[in-house]
């Protein structure tokens, strides 16, 4: 079945109920090898597209800029209007003293930028990518909203603000007193086992009326299944050369998540992974989770999690199963 539309966030535009994320598109290993090539890129992007997906996320650091130009070398032979097509700007992308941040200098050198490699005339959603505390809230919200204004963005994006909801509210306030753009969306880390969001920034969100995009629905790779408790982790993954990784997810903790997610996807006869994505997905909060994948088949039994039912018991289980702070 396609994929269903829903709201995004407060704004008037619909959009796929999950977004395909394309972090892996061009990016290099040390040995200079390309992840996701440009050929891959695209047969990604038609088997998204030909499921009913329209909602496209990047950034203009991804891939040094080639996944913005593998997207806009895709849509140039598409319906632009048919996609909502989101970046991301505060990363530096070249050697400059002012190349980086949210100075008004570089989000105006780089709003082009980013239009130019995706070879269109808007994004319609730019997202600050971090927060920038060298730069006054009033001049980058005045920035981001002249270019709102200019019709170079549709609406504006704090991405990976978490926890810190109450930057997210600075910013807001100001925008309502002085009449700019305000934040409209959020793009958090939000997973069954990454909860930090909840309490104080996922009530931010919802009295702001902030729609939550949320990134790593996974857990990186974690909620997939393919570690188990006790045992090495597989030669191939993550986990056996990120310390960091297993330190972080490797947990009896996460691990007793893990078997709860387990549990539900024995009972409605999917995997670990489309059953994660379903709790997002029934998530009264989440609009739409973003999905990778490295493989069409990876990124079909990620789109398949659309057709998961889980009953409110099996919601609220899996809801039960970590609790945030």
């Amino acid at each position: 079945m396609p994929l269903d539309t829903v709201s995004l966030g407060r704004t008037g535009t619909t959009v796929s109920e999950l977004a395909f994320g394309t972090w892996r598109f061009g990016r290099a290993d040390d040995e200079g090898t390309i992840e996701v090539g440009r050929e891959r890129a695209h047969e990604l992007l038609d088997a998204y597209a030909d499921a009913g997906g329209t909602f496209i996320d990047t950034a203009d650091m991804y891939g040094e800029g080639r996944s913005e130009t593998y997207i806009g070398e895709w849509l140039a032979d598409r319906d632009r209007e048919e996609f909502v097509v989101a970046s991301k700007i505060y990363w530096p992308t070249r050697e400059d003293p002012n190349g980086s941040g949210l100075n008004r200098k570089h989000l105006r050198h780089q709003i082009d930028r980013i239009l130019e490699r995706l070879g269109t005339d808007y994004v319609d959603v730019l997202y600050t990518h971090r927060w920038d505390d060298d730069t006054p809230v009033e001049e980058f919200m005045r920035t981001l909203d002249g270019f709102v204004r200019d019709g170079k963005v549709n609406y504006l994006g704090a991405s990976t603000f978490e926890p810190n909801a109450w930057k997210v509210v600075k910013a807001n306030e100001l925008a309502d007193r002085r009449g700019y753009e305000p934040f409209s969306l959020s793009q958090p880390r939000y997973n069954v086992v990454n909860r930090e969001i909840e309490g104080n920034y996922l009530e931010m969100c919802a009295d702001y009326d902030i729609g939550v995009v949320p990134w790593s629905p996974l857990a990186g790779g974690f909620l997939t299944g393919k570690y188990t408790r006790g045992e090495d982790p597989p030669a191939d993954s993550r986990a056996a050369t990120d310390q960091q990784f297993v330190d972080s997810y490797l947990t009896e903790e996460n691990f007793d998540a893990l078997d709860a997610v387990e549990a539900v996807a024995e009972e409605v006869g999917a995997t670990p992974g489309q059953v994660s994505l379903a709790w997002l997905m029934h998530h009264g909060q989440v609009t739409a989770p973003i999905v990778g994948a490295r493989t069409v088949e990876q990124l079909d039994e990620n789109l398949a999690a659309a057709d998961i039912s889980l009953t409110a018991d099996q919601f609220d289980r899996l809801t039960a199963a970590k609790r945030g702070v």
